[in-house]
């Protein structure tokens, strides 16, 4: 059984719980911003256009074409369709949008598939975002996390009351002169970004658990915007810190492991209050 105080100074598991701090973050600000405007089908179309981003810039790479990193490639796509999704999004309605989105999300997919086949034997790089591991995460990885974490968590909490405006009255917050659609365009970058963010951490698969999950349980437990952040904060950090002690026992993927805990949660809750 692995010794406690020798776990805590590997730099490997302190990079891990630093990483998961930060992610606890985006999920309490970004996924509740996400769970308030209706957006948790955008997560996933945004994670699989990152992947698909993340293997093309590889394929770039490996083939000598452009010199372009994968998280940057990520970032590029994601935004991307983000960006289309949102402004297409803004003159339709419905079952139109659900459409529109669901064919943007089979075309990520589409993509992603199509760009690491193309990249073959680097396809690992590729797989490895897919995945996602918190102890593999580099000094460079964690600093990266903080420096765009702590933007994404400035810009959601300073324009929060905006956010929310146009989440739950659009129609008054646009009669009243608040610029509806800039504010939407903003949120839909923040929570792309924090998407891309993730994906290095915990995996394209499981960065809808962590945006999505903690945040929805604190829906279900409070009725005030600043509650559910701070609930949501507590669910998503004893979630990753419990899942990733629980793997270094069982020497298990520990983005696996909190996605399950997260989810239990969840189910709990909601049995309980049902």
């Amino acid at each position: 059984m692995p010794d406690i105080l020798a776990l805590l100074s590997d730099p490997f598991v302190l990079r891990a719980i630093i990483a998961i701090f930060l992610a606890s973050m985006i999920s309490a600000t970004a996924g509740n911003l996400t769970i308030f405007r209706g957006l948790s089908f955008l997560i996933a179309t945004v994670a699989h256009a990152a992947m698909a981003g993340a293997a093309f810039a590889i394929f770039l790479q490996e083939y000598s074409l452009i010199p372009i990193t994968p998280i940057l490639g990520a970032a590029l796509f994601g935004i991307s369709i983000s960006l289309f999704l949102g402004v297409i999004g803004n003159r339709m309605s419905g079952e139109r949008l659900e459409a529109i989105t669901g064919i943007a999300f089979a075309l990520s997919m589409s993509l992603a598939i199509l760009f690491i086949s193309l990249i073959k034997e680097y396809a690992v790089q590729a797989w490895g975002l897919i995945m996602g591991d918190l102890l593999l995460l580099t000094l460079s990885d964690v600093l990266l996390m903080i420096i765009t974490t702590m933007i994404i968590v400035f810009i959601s909490i300073l324009l929060m009351r905006e956010f929310l405006f146009i989440s739950f009255d659009p129609e008054g917050a646009e009669a009243l002169g608040l610029k509806t659609f800039a504010y939407h365009i903003l949120m839909l970058l923040l929570i792309s970004l924090s998407v891309v963010v993730l994906i290095k951490a915990v995996g394209a698969i499981l960065v809808y658990v962590i945006m999505i999950i903690p945040a929805a349980t604190a829906n279900r437990l409070a009725n005030k915007p600043s509650s559910t952040m701070y609930i949501a904060f507590i669910i998503s950090l004893f979630s990753g810190l419990f899942g990733l002690f629980l793997a270094l026992y069982v020497d298990v993927a520990p983005s696996a492991l909190i996605g399950i805990i997260a989810t239990l949660i969840y189910l709990g809750i909601t049995l309980k209050r049902s």
